[in-house]
């Protein structure tokens, strides 16, 4: 093919591919994507057959600009999935630290009234656990090794089983929010009887130092993860009934948002959580200490993330708008 024939041929569509490229910003990634795929393919041809021609450098150059402006997207995406997690979550926590402090609050009162429960009554952890539950652990206890429930399974089968239920219980803590917040408090209360039960269950065994160590190993995560899931629904159920100066649907909506914010922020915390469970729960030879250790480390990192970092953040913020004004 002659290099005339070869321009007249392309030039309309290079002309258009110019004006794209001067309302970069308005253009579609797919689109670009298709641009810069066939700008890169007519490049090639032209070295290959015209390789001192100007209209190598022509091509070479509309390629450049696309390429760079590619490269700068990418870039920006991930600079906002890093500010994501370390402003936007932590600055949405410390605007929800009251419904943060109200979902610990009823979740800490209902383990208290699970413990109760069962200390006054036998049966109670047969209605709340479950009589399968029960004697199963009950077999477990008889033959020496009462967390054999976290050894049935592989690692990774528990894994996946155990993420996709975490995750599944936080939207339903979240979205229970729609029926205003009392419909997620008492998923809250119901789940707090039932940390509460299952503890005291053991102590009523003389295993209360065993199953702390094997539960809070990875349950110190898990359930800071549902509270603070608890406390995602609180702002959108809070937002429907106490709108304050704004209407209740636009209320609600700022609610949800928020609380949308908050939930995805604790998947990869119920992920890591679930991790523990699969893979480390199980082995119940580990030092004590060891596992001390992780249970310390993951209630530093959820008081240290969702507490005092956001409330860094949240003042600094303060401090800037002030400084605006």
């Amino acid at each position: 093919m002659k290099e005339a024939f070869f321009i007249r041929r392309n030039r309309v569509k290079w002309k258009r591919y110019e004006g794209c490229l001067r309302n970069i910003e308005q253009q579609s990634p797919d689109f670009l994507a298709e641009i810069y795929i066939d700008l890169t393919n007519d490049l090639s041809f032209a070295q290959s057959h015209f390789q001192h021609s100007r209209i190598c450098f022509y091509l070479n150059s509309l390629s450049i600009r696309l390429h760079q402006f590619i490269n700068r997207k990418k870039k920006e995406n991930f600079s906002r999935i890093l500010t994501y997690w370390t402003q936007e979550v932590p600055l949405v926590m410390y605007h929800a630290r009251k419904e943060l402090l109200y979902a610990f609050l009823i979740f800490a009162v209902s383990v208290c009234i699970g413990v109760f429960s069962t200390a006054n009554d036998p049966d109670f952890s047969r209605l709340v656990l479950g009589d399968r539950y029960v004697d199963m652990t009950l077999i477990n206890i008889a033959i020496e090794d009462p967390m054999a429930v976290y050894k049935q399974m592989s690692g990774e089968n528990m894994f996946w089983g155990i993420s996709i239920n975490n995750i599944n219980v936080s939207f339903k803590a979240f979205i229970s929010g729609i029926f205003t917040s009392v419909a997620t408090a008492y998923l809250l209360f119901r789940n707090g009887v039932m940390v509460g039960t299952f503890q005291y269950f053991f102590y009523d065994y003389g295993l209360l130092e065993e199953s702390f160590l094997a539960i809070w190993l990875h349950g110190t995560l898990e359930i800071s993860a549902v509270v603070v899931a608890g406390a995602a629904g609180i702002a959108m159920g809070n937002g429907w009934l106490f709108p304050g100066t704004y209407t209740r649907i636009v209320s609600f909506r700022r609610g949800a948002r928020k609380g949308l914010k908050i939930i995805v922020g604790t998947i990869p915390v119920f992920v890591l959580a679930a991790l523990l469970e699969s893979f480390v729960t199980r082995h119940t030879e580990f030092s004590n200490w060891i596992r001390l250790a992780i249970i310390l480390f993951s209630l530093g990192f959820v008081i240290f993330y969702y507490i005092v970092y956001p409330r860094k953040i949240g003042k600094n913020t303060e401090e800037e708008d002030l400084f605006k004004l």
